[in-house]
């Protein structure tokens, strides 16, 4: 592999470079080089691409590197830059590529993972089905509030590392969501409130939560301090919802801890509404500043459709919902069921499910909050339905065991990550069950993540 050294105007010391030629992408979406008997990887270059990189650290099997010049362009990259802070993020690997070759490369990551696991002829996958918008679709951020050299920044962490990327317009927010962003860093600064020093562990703000209905073009802001603050807080939220009426809550959250964990355990109202109401499909939903839901509303609302299309209920069945956060699935899933169970380990989740049965006049739910497989094993009658929807590290094999031991008639899985899908599903087919329907949904357009639905049938 030919080595180059470049030199900036500035004269600036010589810089480690390669010259590549982009082979492939990993599952993060990053372009791969050979060096050798290492991999070189490379964010922003895409297969077929000549590219000079420079090296930021030689490993035993990987050299790790950012892009410096493409040479030779992919027919697969867009004509103009997908994002301005593509180079400095690194949130989105596929921002600049075509849409259609970003279907294409989660396809493919979709069936090789499978292929790893269980023979190609006991499945086969659909098409993916796209997103209705690829840009604008995420309908919440958590934004790092971190000061620079006295300059004030507000936005995500630079991906692998503690910098934080100031962000006031990010192609993939809901439009509501950058509006607020900026304001809010603005008047931050105008205020002179402090910011939060993880070095020191000294200051106020910590993170800013937006929550957008992009139905109702309405928003929730969460402030989240180090301490609990009377003065500061709640002239920022007055100023807030006067220059931005769309926001009809405004809540501060707690977090004295030291590590990095988003929320701490204590939430305050400082003015507004508690939640959000959204509409997703024929449900309406509860969504708190705190409660985990798709990012992607839209999206959401096709996936839990196209599940109960699947199920075809006929009000006889038991069904049962594990890992239900605030109750999308077995709510959308209720109408069609004689009962539904969600069980969810999350005690704010289950609360939120519970008004949500209340709000859509479902009387044929419950919630419990635990253990998924220990409240699996307390339930006394067999389910006719089991849907579950994990997190990315699946849901492992003591609860799959049991699962085939139950042997409900259908199992819907809904999956986040293609690795453990597969892992996942090897058991289940040796246990009994075979592929129905395997649907990959792109929910994160610009991304390399693919959510899957997995039809499972008893034989």
């Amino acid at each position: 592999m030919k080595k180059t050294t470049e030199k900036k105007k500035n004269k600036s010391p010589e810089l480690d470079t390669l010259k590549l030629t982009i082979t492939g992408l990993d599952n993060e979406g990053i372009g791969t080089a050979q060096d050798g008997n290492r991999i070189v990887l490379v964010q922003g270059a895409f297969p077929s691409e000549t590219v000079v990189a420079e090296i930021e650290h030689r490993g035993r099997t990987h050299i790790y590197s950012h892009l410096l010049k493409i040479l030779r362009r992919s027919p697969l990259r867009t004509a103009l830059p997908g994002c301005t802070r593509e180079s400095s993020c690194l949130g989105c690997p596929l921002v600049s590529m075509q849409y259609q070759g970003q279907l294409q490369f989660k396809q493919q990551r979709v069936e090789l993972a499978l292929a790893a696991q269980i023979p190609a002829d006991s499945f086969s996958t659909l098409p993916v089905l796209p997103a209705v918008d690829t840009l604008g679709y995420r309908t919440s951020a958590k934004l790092v509030f971190s000061r620079k050299r006295e300059k004030l920044l507000l936005g995500l962490y630079r991906r692998g590392s503690h910098d934080v990327v100031d962000i006031a317009e990010c192609p993939v927010h809901h439009p509501l969501i950058n509006r607020i962003a900026t304001i809010v860093r603005d008047d931050v600064a105008r205020q002179q409130v402090s910011i939060y020093n993880p070095r020191h562990q000294r200051g106020l703000l910590r993170y800013l939560l937006i929550r957008v209905s992009p139905d109702n073009n309405r928003a929730l802001v969460t402030f989240v301090c180090h301490d609990r603050d009377y003065q500061e807080l709640p002239k920022l939220a007055k100023k807030l919802v006067k220059k931005v009426p769309e926001v009809i809550g405004v809540h501060q959250n707690i977090n004295s801890s030291g590590g990095n964990v988003i929320l701490g355990n204590e939430s305050i109202k400082l003015l507004g509404h508690p939640d959000l109401i959204e509409q997703v499909g024929d449900i309406r939903l509860h969504i708190a500043p705190e409660s985990f839901f798709q990012v992607n509303t839209r999206q959401a609302t096709r996936m839990y459709a196209l599940i109960a299309d699947w199920t075809a209920l006929t009000g006889k069945e038991m069904v049962v919902d594990l890992f239900c956060g605030i109750g999308g699935i077995a709510l959308s899933l209720a109408k069609g069921a004689r009962n539904v169970t969600g069980i969810e380990v999350v005690p704010e989740a289950v609360r939120n499910a519970k008004a949500n049965a209340a709000l859509n006049q479902l009387n044929n739910c419950r919630f419990i909050a635990g253990d998924a497989l220990a409240e699996l094993e307390r339930l006394t009658t067999i389910p006719d339905l089991v849907t579950v929807n994990p997190p990315r590290k699946g849901c492992g094999a003591e609860l799959i065991h049991y699962l085939l031991e139950l042997r409900p008639a259908q199992i819907i899985y809904v999956s986040c990550d293609p690795d453990t899908l597969a892992v996942d599903l090897k058991q289940l087919l040796d246990g009994g069950y075979r592929i129905k329907r395997l649907q990959p949904v792109d929910m994160f357009p610009q991304t390399a993540h693919i959510e899957t639905l997995v039809q499972l049938i008893s034989v």
